[in-house]
């Protein structure tokens, strides 16, 4: 930086030759006297060193000379005030150079240093430069710092020391050195200032390096050209960049004080995608952070990231990690086609997780979802291939498939595809929008791992699927205040088939998310689920019209919570269809499962729609452990529903003679015929003398279950006889008589008539 030039200063004063008026032999202010009358002083025209210069004899104890023209000081500007004198005779005195400085009105600006060092003239004849820094900053090096008030200068120089030497003095020359403090005064280093070249074919590792090595807190400016970076590069100070980088795949760059998306972007010329890769390249590879934030930008994308090639030298990682505050957004083109194989396959009983003899096996890629005509359950995903062999693993067991059938493997297209990673543990995605428009799915899991978290992120549009686990790489996911929204809102329930998140494995967390009119919000094929606080909701507009299940629990003892969730237009499904041999052996039967304080609601829909829905694949399965209490269930808009539960017995029915450890109570009806509840507790009153009263339960029994227990008999008022005498026999019961086994009999020492609350159970405790 040259003011001189840039700006157009005029700095240097006329040589002596010029005259000498221009010279004061005081402060240099208007008015003062110069040397062009002064007795002390005179012209030289061919001094052997200097040529023309001026001579004074020193006469006072400081003998000052100033030019006269007013200097200007900016800020910015830093100016180096010089001179060349020698002694001639006489005493040998000090010199240095000193200035006045004056203000915007002219006014002398008091305070401030007007002197540089002073230097002895030692010898006669001997050319001694002396010289002094000015400018308005106090930085190393000015010798008079004047501040942001100083206007102008006289500058000149002092003789000091003893009287009757004689001095001559070559032309005094004001210089802008700003130059000089250039690199220290801007908070900046400009790698090309260390040899970078950035014709995008010279490696200019090395010189990046090195001017980040002497930054020392500034800023490295990559400046405009394109820079070859051939391997690891990490930047620690703050970096600019006005040029672009270009790395191999596998050379990671760590921007240790830019650590975001939009540094990264700024860094491979605005590359949204390839910034994204490399940051979370670079977060799995340095430990010093452990959050990549996007920044709040979209990444548009026209193909799934592959985030397992994006690292490129890792496929297991157990450290948290972040990425968050930003969008992904699709755009259309062919990187989003699902990969459809199809082949036959061979299915035992006794490896129920694979399939032999798969035609074609190598042209199946690892997480494609499996269907088939017969025996398949929801949600199966491919897990591994075994292409020598033919085989192919898979995430559950089928289910109980015929032995010989052709398969359907389809590949969905996801944003952020992790499979590639054996596994990942601790990992987080927060306030990310995945905005799939219809085009992709958003997150395929890594195949095993634990604690991936989803924080306040949408879940916009997927094709096929929203979250996907292919094996167990949902380990104690948690999912929490999510956005879920179908890209199938404008469909009828039955055509819908999107999902938003699928299980295998156990200890899920789902709280406090919403999802909107998916075919199911989830699927579980794992056990130690907490399901608490989400609202989705799944109707259409169809008058009398279907629900699906919002959520899907595939097997039996499933240790799992359902609380304090608005379950809208939507039911429970609780079957276990990744069973092998779905007949119930030497297992638990459905138990574990609690289903309390919830909101149900349903607008408009067939009167045979269920909330809760037990679908046994096998036969001889009963209720072991179960608990339904404290919810609202509500139907709106139509005729009543006849019941709030049910089972789907279009396979095998429940066996309700063996049903333990269940509890339904404490519920709301509103719309609903049947007042499903256990323990029972009803008003029987026998009009009629009768020794026996039977009373049918079954419009209170739920799930096809049996009246197994009573409870307790308790009359309400007297018991008479025939003669209308009370009686204070003790009745006893008989239990399941009657249609369905759905019946207490109320057996009494004779015929008697009169009111008894009976409470009955269809389970022992």
């Amino acid at each position: 930086m040259n003011q001189v030039i840039t700006d157009g200063l005029n700095l240097m004063p006329p040589e002596f030759s010029a005259g000498l008026d221009d010279w004061s032999s005081e402060d240099g202010t208007p008015g003062t006297d110069t040397y062009d009358t002064a007795t002390n002083a005179a012209l030289v025209t061919a001094d052997q060193d200097f040529g023309t210069c001026l001579e004074i004899l020193k006469t006072s104890s400081t003998t000052r000379l100033r030019y006269m023209g007013e200097t200007p000081i900016e800020p910015g500007l830093y100016l180096r005030v010089s001179a060349r004198v020698k002694a001639l005779s006489g005493t040998l005195p000090s010199v240095r150079i000193a200035a006045w400085a004056g203000q915007s009105n002219n006014s002398q600006l008091n305070g401030v240093d007007t002197t540089g060092d002073s230097t002895a003239l030692s010898a006669y004849g001997e050319v001694v430069t002396v010289s002094a820094i000015i400018g308005v900053g106090d930085r190393q090096g000015v010798d008079m710092a004047w501040g942001e008030d100083a206007d102008y200068g006289h500058f000149g120089l002092d003789l000091t020391g003893g009287n009757g030497g004689t001095v001559r003095i070559e032309s005094i020359m004001i210089e802008d050195v700003t130059h000089v403090f250039h690199r220290k005064m801007m908070d900046w280093v400009d790698v090309k200032d260390y040899g970078a070249v950035g014709d995008g074919v010279t490696d200019d590792r090395d010189a990046i390096e090195a001017a980040d090595a002497d930054a020392n807190g500034r800023e490295v400016l990559v400046s405009e050209g394109t820079y070859y970076v051939g391997s690891n590069l990490t930047i620690d100070n703050p970096v600019r960049f006005q040029g672009s980088l270009v790395m191999p795949d596998g050379a990671r760059l760590v921007l240790a004080k830019n650590f975001d998306l939009p540094s990264y972007s700024a860094a491979f010329g605005g590359d949204d995608v390839e910034g994204f890769k490399k940051g979370f390249q670079a977060m799995l590879n340095h430990g010093d952070h452990d959050s990549f934030d996007m920044g709040g930008r979209r990444v548009l994308l026209d193909e799934p990231i592959n985030m397992a090639d994006a690292v490129g030298n890792k496929t297991t990682y157990a450290n948290r990690r972040v990425i968050r505050n930003g969008q992904f957004s699709c755009q259309s083109g062919s990187g989003w086609n699902n990969d459809v194989v199809t082949s036959p396959g061979t299915w035992s009983s006794s490896n129920p997780d694979r399939l032999d003899n798969v035609t074609n096996a190598g042209s199946i890629k690892v997480g494609s979802l499996v269907t088939a005509n017969t025996g398949v359950g929801r949600e199966i995903y491919v897990r591994a291939v075994n292409i020598a062999q033919n085989r192919v693993f898979l995430s559950s067991p089928l289910g109980k498939p015929l032995t010989q059938q052709t398969y359907t493997f389809t590949r969905f297209k996801y944003i952020l595809d992790f499979s590639g990673f054996s596994q990942l543990q601790r990992f987080a995605l927060e306030g990310i929008e995945f905005v799939c428009a219809g085009l992709a799915s958003a997150v395929l899991l890594p195949a095993d791992g634990l604690i991936f978290h989803f924080k306040d992120c949408f879940f916009t549009g997927p094709k096929d699927r929203g979250i996907t686990s292919f094996d167990s790489g949902c380990s104690g996911m948690l999912i929490d205040r999510c956005q879920f929204l179908s890209n199938e809102q404008t469909l009828n329930v039955q055509d819908r088939t999107t999902v938003g998140f699928n299980t295998n494995s156990n200890d899920v967390k789902v709280r406090n998310n919403r999802a909107v009119k998916f075919r199911h919000f989830g699927v579980f094929g794992g056990n130690g689920n907490l399901i608490t606080g989400n609202h989705w909701f799944q109707g259409d507009n169809q008058n009398e019209g279907l629900i699906s299940a919002g959520i899907v629990l595939t097997n039996t003892n499933v240790k799992t919570t359902i609380e304090g969730n608005y379950i809208d237009n939507s039911f429970i499904e609780w079957g276990n269809e990744h069973d092998p041999a779905p007949e119930l052996s030497n297992e638990f039967s459905f138990g574990g499962l609690t289903i309390n304080a919830n909101i149900f609601t349903a607008n408009g829909v067939a009167s045979w729609s269920k909330f809760i829905s037990i679908k046994p694949y096998g036969v001889d399965h009963y209720i072991n452990g179960l608990t339904i209490c404290d919810n609202v269930f509500k139907h709106l808009n139509g005729n009543a529903l006849d019941s709030v539960e049910g089972v789907d017995n279009s396979i095998a029915g429940l066996d309700g003679s063996r049903t333990r450890n269940f509890l339904m109570t404490g519920n709301v009806y509103t719309g609903i015929t049947k007042n499903s509840q256990n323990p029972i507790t009803v008003k029987v009153t026998q009009t009629s003398d009768q020794s026996s009263w039977d009373r049918d339960l079954r419009d209170y029994l739920p799930f096809d279950t049996q009246a197994r227990v009573a409870v307790s008999v308790q009359p309400e008022g007297a018991i008479r006889n025939v003669s209308n005498v009370a009686i204070y026999t003790t009745p006893y019961c008989a239990t399941r008589i009657g249609t369905g086994n759905g019946s207490i009999r109320i057996n009494w020492s004779q015929a008697v008539h009169g009111s008894v609350m009976l409470t009955a159970r269809c389970d022992t405790l």
